[in-house]
């Protein structure tokens, strides 16, 4: 079986998505890698194909077909083939147009797990820092600013 297709790709019936600037971009930490992306490689291919429809789905319809967990985290809840799946997710950018994956679990519990969602915030403040340093260093002014 073919491996799914990142959420990006545009769609072979659907050219034109709902929200065509809206784009997922994975979480990396400062050493290059990406726990969301290592994440759904070791699913499946039913399941990771279940979960990449899941995000495509919230890139097409926006946050009303994600659930809001607390602050600016949200996630992607999917019913996998083999188990249920989250994946926590930040909105970012000038306009809120990337949706940032910043971790992806197997669901066991009726909540979603707290470790889980402070991993996430920890990670969305770590993706914010580096951007501002980045663009100190490009001369421009933070956006925490």
């Amino acid at each position: 079986m073919t491996r799914p297709r990142h959420p990006n790709a545009p769609a072979d019936a659907d050219p034109q998505p709902a929200s065509p600037r809206r784009r997922w971009r994975d979480y990396t930490t400062a050493a290059g890698r990406s726990p969301v992306e290592q994440f759904i490689d070791g699913l499946s291919d039913d399941d990771a194909a279940a979960v990449l429809a899941g995000m495509l789905e919230v890139r097409e319809k926006g946050l009303r077909a994600a659930r809001h967990l607390e602050g600016d985290i949200w996630e992607v809840r999917v019913d996998g083939r083999q188990a249920i799946y989250r994946i926590l997710f930040a909105e970012e950018g000038r306009r809120s147009q990337v949706l940032l994956a910043l971790e992806g679990i197997n669901k066991k519990t009726q909540r979603t797990p707290r470790a889980t969602i402070d991993l996430a915030k920890r990670r969305l403040a770590d993706w914010r820092r580096r951007g501002d340093a980045k663009r100190v260093a490009q001369g421009k002014r933070p956006l925490s600013w």
